[in-house]
């Protein structure tokens, strides 16, 4: 598994598109309603999927991924502490998940204003 994170427009798509030699097509965008297709090369906006768990009551963020998948995720853990108690804890909960999935990734890289940082 690849993990990949940064900010909010940081070029994480078009730094995995390059690096993994992806297409549009092989990228899944997670939402916020429904699973996403596990079956897609690579997930990105993660932490959508985490917050649909929290909702359905699940937790096991990392069950369906592939040992190949490519995951991309928004860092929302900078900035002002959210007001409502859903999104505080939507924001600590991906902190849990991204450290696991950082734990199980065999690279981890950290964009920020487009340059890749690699972590792992």
């Amino acid at each position: 598994m690849h993990f990949i994170i940064g900010g909010a427009y940081q070029g994480k798509v078009d730094y995995a598109k390059e690096e993994f030699h992806l297409k549009d097509g092989d990228i899944y965008t997670c939402s916020r309603d429904s699973a996403p297709d596990f079956s897609a090369p690579c997930l990105n906006h993660f932490e959508n999927y985490i917050l649909y768990c929290m909702r359905q009551g699940t937790a096991d963020y990392t069950a369906h991924l592939s040992a190949d998948a490519i995951v991309i995720a928004d860092d929302i853990f900078c900035g002002v502490v959210p007001v409502d108690e859903e999104t505080r804890a939507w924001r600590e909960e991906c902190g849990r998940a991204f450290t696991a999935i950082a734990k199980e990734a065999e690279t981890v890289t950290r964009l920020f204003v487009g340059i890749p940082r690699r972590l792992k």
